[in-house]
């Protein structure tokens, strides 16, 4: 989310504004600043006074922006963004890293891999501050006030600076129960007459790309009755004997080597998929987001992903 106390002291309209408009209600944005809901209220009818447009329609349950408050929104996320780089490129000159790195990133990834990167990098820089964002899809990094992105899979075209991080492994599994009911796959083309699980937040989530032992590419169109947006969930329907699922090894290492499920179809190998740090396309990336991502790079680098 965009808003946060250093905006508030130097534009508190603005920071009403923008809390409201990423909220979707005027009580959220008030807790989410630790402003009062008269202090919200009051700051946003301010700034629609002296702009003289309504920027957001309130019900008692609700506030939505209108067509000159997405507007504005855009544009004032942008050049809040470039007051935060200006103000950066001078903490910058100094030897000590200062500030906070907004993060976005999904559960799995960011938990075993970035959080112990995190507390490295906090150790030798004690003035910089990590506030995290989970979810496993991810917005436009400057309308959220996202700093740094980690990103799992292939990246769009885009005008966002994007650092390569590392390629993770994939593999099909399943649980024993469900080999025992179902059988194994041998080949890709069995897995049309298998119940698979559908991560839908995952690009290839119904059509999986194997490598045959000759090198040809095979896509196989696969389905089944329980899909869901979470690799987490997705990986304990697998364990539970609800189907085939891919997913990356590193997720499912655990679930492996304690006999919860197998890896199917060895032979064929999955396409793996990169994981990208992605960071706005502005002029210049703060040295406390440049420095942590160099210290990813080589943490995995070590790593067996």
């Amino acid at each position: 989310m965009r808003a946060r106390a250093s905006e508030g002291a130097r534009f508190p309209h603005y920071e009403a504004f923008l809390a409201v408009v990423e909220t979707g209600n005027l009580t959220r944005a008030a807790r989410h600043l630790g402003r009062s809901l008269q202090s919200v209220s009051r700051s946003l009818a301010a700034l629609e006074e002296q702009l003289g447009v309504v920027l957001v329609r309130r019900t008692t349950r609700s506030a939505q922006p209108t067509d000159a408050g997405r507007h504005f929104y855009e544009r004032l996320g942008g050049a809040l963004r470039e007051i935060d780089l200006a103000e950066a490129e001078i903490r910058d000159t100094s030897s000590a890293l200062r500030g906070t790195v907004r993060l976005a990133g999904s559960a799995f990834f960011v938990g075993q891999h970035v959080v112990p990167a995190i507390r490295e990098f906090c150790l030798s820089h004690l003035g910089v501050r990590f506030d995290l964002r989970i979810g496993e899809s991810f917005a436009h990094p400057v309308g959220e006030g996202i700093d740094l992105m980690i990103r799992i899979g292939h990246l769009p075209p885009s005008l966002l600076k994007a650092r390569k991080l590392a390629t993770l492994r994939r593999v099909v599994v399943a649980s024993p129960r469900y080999l025992a009911q179902r059988g194994r796959p041998e080949v890709p083309e069995d897995l049309a007459r298998h119940t698979c699980i559908i991560r839908t937040s995952a690009q290839d989530a119904r059509a999986w790309t194997f490598q045959g032992p000759n090198g040809a590419s095979e896509r196989v169109a696969v389905d089944g009755p329980f899909e869901a947006d979470n690799a987490y969930v997705t990986n304990h329907a697998a364990i539970a004997g609800m189907g085939i699922a891919i997913a990356p090894f590193f997720q499912v290492r655990d679930a492996i080597e304690a006999g919860l499920v197998e890896i199917l179809l060895a032979d064929f190998a999955v396409s793996p998929i990169p994981v990208h740090a992605v960071t706005p396309s502005a002029s210049k990336t703060p040295a406390r987001v440049r420095s942590f991502v160099d210290l990813l790079v080589q943490r995995l680098k070590k790593e067996a992903l």
